[in-house]
């Protein structure tokens, strides 16, 4: 039995946006998740994941992924097809998780991974891919046109590729193309969305200054919702984190992941690496993991500071890290206001993306460890920006009915018993950037299909019932 006296029972949450994809086959309980609520995960984010694969593109992959996703070369057993990832968690996960296809994995077995656009055979093979992937279950597709193989893909391309999940009204899921400026990556996204005939779900969606939030939201308002039907994630703070990788310049991916290291050492794509962070605040930006033992004691300083050290500029410096590891860096970002966020969680079409990338002895973002409480908490009580029961919609019914979670999201009978117990007073996020691994306050009890996975706080080993 549970004491649930004076206390809010919620449906559970859903997380559309993470990058939990290993972590759900390495760890029975992922508690930085189930702790917040986190009942069910939509995984395979940004078009990059760990399926479907095939033995040219998995060494690929999982190198590529290491800072991000945390699969390591020993725990891959072979698996090459969409489906065969998702049995593989079935039963082995304290929560649910359903899941994307991710387009670049696509992309990379049927077309490589340079800047060529697909010739005919290959599009058909996508295509084909495309639909098997959505037979075996897929909420839809996901793509990241930053990373690596679809970002030389064209917007022709991109709706071509779309179309075979129509019929079963597939999400086109996407980190849109950043860098084309984000109000250009959104109407590229709702191009894409229309004409393939599908729904568009943006990921990370936000405005850094009040003037970009409010030039995406009048688009957002009077355009997009009239075209597509649309809607986004956010996490409830506005710094970022990725992979240190990301900055390379595009070119150096034509080889895929393992091409890379050679080409660290050329000038020419120094320079533009270093172009590539020129705008950026080295001082506010810091390490938060890195897989060697030699420079772990690097692990939560910033990059001014590292680079500082090398005596090197910041472009040599960093390479030669990237060299060191493996291109394995993650990087946190510490930049503005976490109010500018305000107006994107109150925004009816929001849903609850953490973005959370977790490595239990890195520095990494609070987000992993305090997104839904920040969201039931301080942006309730505090920030009023919403009511609680507007704030636990957009953390469970909401994004169950918008990624396909049959009877979950609310509390009916008949339903699964997904269920979140907290107190609506005492609700918060405890970790910050300098100490992110700060379990939240205020949430006692978890339980995905009727079975406790959270009590009095505190993780269990006890596997629910699918």
């Amino acid at each position: 039995r549970l004491d649930i006296s004076d206390r809010v029972v919620a449906p559970g949450f859903v997380d559309v946006h993470n990058h939990s994809d290993a972590w759900l086959l390495k760890t029975t309980n992922l508690e930085p998740k189930t702790a917040q609520g986190f009942t069910t995960e939509v995984i395979m984010a940004d078009g990059i994941s760990y399926a479907p694969v095939n033995a040219t593109t998995a060494p690929h992959w999982i190198y590529y992924l290491r800072s991000l996703n945390a699969l390591n070369f020993d725990e891959y057993d072979g698996w090459t097809s969409f489906s065969d990832y998702l049995n593989k968690l079935d039963r082995r996960s304290a929560q649910n998780v359903i899941s994307h296809l991710p387009y670049a994995n696509v992309k990379a077995m049927a077309a490589g991974w340079g800047r060529q656009v697909p010739d005919d055979f290959q599009m058909e093979r996508m295509r084909a891919d495309v639909l098997k992937g959505m037979e075996e279950g897929a909420v839809g597709v996901s793509t990241g046109i930053d990373y690596i193989s679809q970002c030389f893909s064209t917007t022709d391309e991109l709706v071509e590729a779309c179309e075979p999940m129509a019929p079963f009204g597939g999400l086109y899921v996407t980190h849109v193309r950043y860098r084309k400026t984000t109000l250009g990556g959104v109407k590229e996204a709702v191009e894409i969305g229309k004409r393939a005939g599908v729904p568009v779900h943006i990921s990370h969606l936000k405005g850094t200054t009040p003037e970009m939030s409010a030039e995406l939201f009048d688009y957002i308002d009077n355009t997009a919702r009239k075209e597509v039907d649309f809607s986004f994630d956010v996490y409830p703070y506005l710094p970022g984190s990725t992979m240190l990788n990301f900055l390379l310049p595009y070119n150096v991916w034509e080889q895929g992941p393992l091409g890379v290291l050679p080409q660290l050492v050329n000038p020419d794509v120094r320079r533009e690496f270093g172009r590539n962070m020129a705008a950026l605040d080295l001082s506010h930006i810091h390490i938060a993991w890195l897989p060697g033992s030699d420079n772990a004691h690097h692990i939560g300083r910033l990059l001014s500071d590292y680079v500082e050290d090398t005596g090197k500029t910041p472009e040599d410096a960093l390479c030669d890290l990237l060299i060191e590891e493996n291109l394995a860096v993650l990087l946190v970002f510490h930049h503005g206001d976490d109010s500018l966020i305000h107006p994107w969680l109150a925004h009816d079409c929001y849903l609850m993306g953490t973005d959370g990338i977790h490595f239990p002895d890195g520095k990494v973002h609070p987000r992993m460890y305090g997104s839904a409480p920040r969201v039931l908490g301080p942006c309730v009580r505090d920030h009023k920006l919403f009511s609680l029961e507007e704030a636990v919609a957009k953390l469970s019914d909401r994004p169950a009915r918008r990624f396909g979670c049959k009877n979950r999201g609310q509390i009916q009978e008949g339903w699964f018993a997904d269920l979140v117990i907290f107190d609506a007073e005492t609700v918060a996020d405890r970790a910050t950037y300098e100490e992110p691994r700060q379990l939240p306050a205020g949430i006692d009890h978890v339980l995905v299909n009727g079975v406790p996975v959270i009590r009095q706080g505190h993780s269990l080993d006890d596997l629910p019932d699918s």
